[in-house]
């Protein structure tokens, strides 16, 4: 079930670059008109009010498409509460996981259901990097570690939120500079677009006035069984990736790229979660470095329910991808959808992302914008049944 990269690359919101990487490599192009805003998609009755944060309005708004699918994103955080898509009986379901509240979104230790990371996502080692000489210090909220932006990072502000087409939603924040120890005015775009064919795409781009590391994903949760099952160990993953970057005992790269044959990182051909994740200290939370030309959109995950028939496929343009099952989830994180317990391994994220800790890992892809250039990603989960 291969995606149709021919169509999703004429859905992108930007006609010019929109594929370049922040390392200013060759990347794919593409000129097309915008053909995701027809009156197969909308944006359904306006925006609900969801609570305030800092002072100001937060909103859920809804896409919807001809065929039924609906995805709710919050201007708090750029956090999408619900993707709604049926299962083989045509039963519909959210597959990702949420709260009823924005309180559940606010409340301490939640782990980012749904969000947007940066200015750095994922992990930088003992909170600091040097760049041009000067060292700068971050919030050391992990283990020591700074993780996904720090204290109050992307997933804890409120975007400026406006309907892009009819199938889209754009959001832009301005970090300023020093905001969370990073160096420079960085203005961050996202636009979620609900496709014809079942297909969410992202895209991110961000620009800045001083050289900085830039890292922006999406930390959604996926269950795919929407629910009816309580862990994923049963659904199947295949990741287009031979590599990946073996971490520490503090979930820092060690710097190496190691082959993924022969161990239970291997998900080469699709293989059940559960299947050797006893044998993966913690369960898995690691990088897999991506059998891809960076800059190019392209499938490279796929994640199958056999219980509900439902299928997702993962393209994006990024080299890595963080695999994550949910390790820390407790079952004690309160306001969730319906009252549910998400009990460990309840949910999985597929992160798509530069390497963890690359400001502090020269041979790592080139994390640094620069002023004058653009970072850019596209990543689209597309969902179907078989």
């Amino acid at each position: 079930m291969d995606m149709n990269l021919k169509a999703l690359t004429a859905l992108m919101i930007s006609g010019g670059t929109m594929l370049a990487s922040c390392n200013n490599n060759t990347a794919k192009t593409a000129e097309s008109k915008d053909s995701t805003a027809t009156a197969e998609t909308a944006v359904t009755n306006g925006p609900r009010s969801f609570g305030q944060a800092d002072g100001q309005e937060v909103l859920q708004y809804t896409l919807k498409n001809a065929n039924g699918m609906e995805v709710k994103i919050l201007n708090y955080g750029g956090t999408i509460t619900d993707i709604i898509t049926p299962d083989k009986q045509g039963e519909k379901g959210n597959v990702v996981l949420s709260y009823d509240s924005l309180s559940g979104y606010q409340q301490k230790g939640q782990p980012y259901f749904g969000a947007l990371v940066g200015r750095y996502a994922n992990r930088i080692a003992n909170a600091k990097f040097k760049l041009d000489g000067k060292e700068y210090t971050l919030a050391p909220n992990n283990n020591g570690n700074s993780l996904h932006g720090g204290l109050k990072g992307f997933d804890k502000v409120v975007w400026a939120a406006t309907p892009a087409g009819d199938s889209s939603l754009q959001l832009v924040y301005n970090s300023k500079d020093g905001e969370e120890g990073y160096p420079g005015n960085l203005q961050a775009t996202v636009v979620y677009t609900l496709t014809p064919d079942n297909a969410l795409q992202i895209t991110y781009k961000a620009t800045t006035d001083k050289p900085t590391p830039v890292n922006l994903t999406n930390h959604a949760y996926f269950n795919l069984s929407a629910g009816k099952d309580s862990t994923i160990l049963g659904h199947e993953l295949s990741l287009k990736a031979s590599r990946y970057t073996p971490v520490n005992d503090k979930l820092i790269p060690t710097g190496k790229l190691e082959p993924v044959k022969g161990t239970p990182m291997d998900f080469t051909t699709a293989k059940k979660i559960g299947a050797d994740i006893g044998k993966v200290k913690g369960g898995y939370d690691h990088n897999w470095v991506l059998d891809k030309q960076e800059g190019v959109l392209e499938t490279v995950a796929t994640l199958y329910d056999p219980t509900s028939g439902r299928y997702m496929e993962v393209a994006t343009t990024q080299p890595g991808i963080q695999f994550y099952t949910g390790n820390f989830l407790d079952g004690t994180l309160t306001n969730t959808r319906n009252g549910q317990k998400y009990v460990q391994n309840a949910a999985l994220c597929l992160e798509t992302q530069h390497f963890p800790d690359s400001p502090n890992q020269p041979s790592f892809p080139n994390v640094i914008l620069k002023p004058g250039d653009t970072f850019s990603q596209t990543t689209v989960y597309k969902f179907s049944v078989k």
